[in-house]
């Protein structure tokens, strides 16, 4: 679905899974100190959206998801994870309730297959599921800012900012309000900044929450039933996950940033040395320089200094070991 915030003076075209909206607006620095300062917004009108409605849509979340949903106040923004039978995460969300239904964001393309796997699991319980995308679009405005919201919009409040769900209609008479326009480079560099992982970026097949930090966050450990906690469990009480989230610092005086999938090595054993991990995101930002989110091998060593590639790194640790 293309944006029509992609007629915006400068904007140019996201790629890949974001294709649809503005990767930036002609000056990617500008656009991320703008965000850093409360002020903007960021058009997320590429990710899915998808509503549950009905008088157990809660309780009946709570059997699904990995958060503790079943009593989530009205208005009280929350992230949850779908797990496979053998806790891999499939799907992640991003919701709140509204006191009569259930608004949560996904990311793009993935509103089907959740959608088919809900369906599935309804059984006796009386909610109904609804993807809004079409006539739905997510806009985000960064912490700080004071850009009015317009009545009725459901709001979903973070430490990052809010998540509008806005009327697809009304996207572009709200853009002409809320400038300036912040494209999705600079929302995924602050987002690199704050550790945040993403599906389908720092997850694979076989990426587990604890992996990247979503306990807490998004898997409540206290909390009954679903489908993947036997693996949830395991770790949290006799193990340790395998590999580790790692937040890099990059050698700046290199032209190219190391694509997401560049293989990182201990930088003692140099370029033919084994892989201990790979880059899930990369960025520039306007204050740290170039910096990424990094996979490794849990027992990576702290202190190891890292190549990815041919770049070096030094890392800062997420997910501790």
């Amino acid at each position: 679905m293309k944006s029509p915030l992609l007629s915006l003076p400068g904007a140019v075209p996201a790629e890949g899974v974001d294709e649809g909206v503005a990767a930036h607006y002609g000056d990617l620095f500008r656009e991320q100190r703008s965000l850093a300062d409360g002020t903007g917004f960021v058009d997320l009108s590429h990710r899915g959206v998808v509503t549950v409605t009905g008088e157990d849509r809660l309780s009946w979340l709570h059997l699904l998801l990995t958060q503790h949903v079943s009593d989530l106040p009205a208005h009280q923004a929350t992230e949850a994870l779908v797990l496979s039978a053998n806790g891999h995460i499939e799907h992640a969300l991003y919701l709140v309730d509204d006191g009569e239904t259930v608004w949560a964001h996904v990311e793009p393309g993935t509103q089907d297959a959740l959608i088919a796997y809900l369906e599935s699991m309804k059984f006796f319980y009386r909610v109904d599921v609804a993807d809004r995308t079409d006539d739905v679009a997510v806009v985000h405005l960064p912490a700080g800012s004071i850009a009015e919201v317009p009545e009725g919009v459901v709001v979903r409040e973070t430490p990052y900012g809010r998540d509008l769900f806005l009327p697809r209609a009304d996207l572009e008479s709200y853009a002409a309000k809320a400038g300036p326009a912040a494209g999705l480079l600079a929302y995924e560099a602050l987002r690199v900044e704050h550790h945040r992982p993403r599906l389908g970026f720092e997850t694979d097949h076989r990426t587990i929450p604890h992996e990247l930090g979503w306990i807490g966050t998004a898997v409540h450990l206290q909390k009954g039933c679903y489908r993947g906690q036997e693996t949830v469990a395991r770790v949290q009480n006799l193990g340790k996950p395998p590999r580790r989230l790692v937040f890099l610092h990059l050698d700046g005086s290199e032209v190219h940033l190391p694509a997401a999938g560049t293989e990182i090595r201990v930088a003692e054993d140099g370029g033919e040395g084994r892989k201990i991990g790979f880059i899930t995101t990369s960025v520039r930002h306007h204050e740290l320089g170039p910096v990424a989110l990094a996979l490794v091998k849990r027992n990576v060593p702290l202190d190891a200094r890292l190549l990815a590639g041919d770049t070096a790194a030094a890392q800062e640790v997420v997910v501790e070991p």
